[in-house]
């Protein structure tokens, strides 16, 4: 079986996958992987203090919860910083 039919990626998944394999061993590709796969984790589970009653949290990142607040304005300053070099 084909890697395609067990675990099919967006392209979007893709493009970032083939990326990050580009990057040679270094501290810096350690750093970033970590620090993708912590945000991954996070964003798919974020620990918001504003869980629903079922245990879901809101059903979109773009509420005014605390969390997710605080996440996006540090993405998009590193984002703004990285776009600016």
């Amino acid at each position: 079986m084909s890697g395609d039919a067990l675990f099919p990626l967006s392209p979007e998944e893709q493009k970032l996958l083939l990326a990050l394999r580009e990057i040679p061993p270094s501290r810096l590709r350690e750093l970033m992987t970590t620090l993708i796969g912590e945000l991954a984790d996070f964003v798919a589970e974020p620990s918001c203090a504003e869980v629903q009653a079922d245990g879901a949290p809101c059903p979109t990142s773009d509420a005014s919860c605390d969390e997710c607040r605080k996440l996006t304005t540090i993405l998009e300053g590193l984002r703004g910083r990285l776009q600016a070099s």
